[in-house]
């Protein structure tokens, strides 16, 4: 079994050395992922959404154009999030890989792969259902994600 803690430890003090304030260490993390969350998730979300549902035919291609172009770049972002925040646990010697946050953060990335792959496979020839399927499934990631801001606040505030 992989010791994710002794492996990181390396980088983790790497980072300390750099002397960085105690909250940028700390609050660093919440606060650029509630960047990505909150404005970039809801707006990723909102778009795709209205690409489905609003009436005008331009204005629904625009939304599915920009949904398409920013969705790929969502996920990079929590995925490096999700790096970053097992590293900022362990700069700050804290536990990892043990919390509900944690646990939320990996379903979330779970979930927006297999979505991702869904929409990579062109929705097997444009299956209404799969569509269907892609808009509830990123849904339900976005709702889990504002659940994961909470545990993470909880986390924050609890060390």
């Amino acid at each position: 079994m992989v010791n994710w803690r002794e492996l990181l430890e390396p980088i983790a003090a790497w980072f300390r050395s750099l002397g960085l304030p105690e909250a940028i260490t700390h609050w660093g993390h919440p606060l650029m992922m509630a960047i990505v969350v909150f404005v970039m998730g809801s707006f990723v979300a909102l778009a795709g959404w209205r690409g489905r549902l609003v009436e005008d035919k331009d204005a629904a291609i625009k939304s599915r154009s920009d949904h398409r172009k920013l969705a790929p770049w969502l996920f990079f972002f929590l995925a490096a999030g999700y790096t970053g925040g097992v590293l900022s646990l362990v700069m700050q010697r804290q536990p990892i890989l043990e919390s509900p946050h944690f646990l939320t953060g990996s379903i979330v990335l779970l979930l927006l792969v297999v979505n991702g792959a869904i929409s990579l496979s062109g929705f097997a020839g444009n299956k209404a259902i799969l569509r269907t399927i892609h808009a509830y499934l990123g849904s339900t990631a976005i709702s889990i994600l504002f659940l994961h801001a909470l545990l993470g606040f909880k986390l924050a505030t609890s060390f």
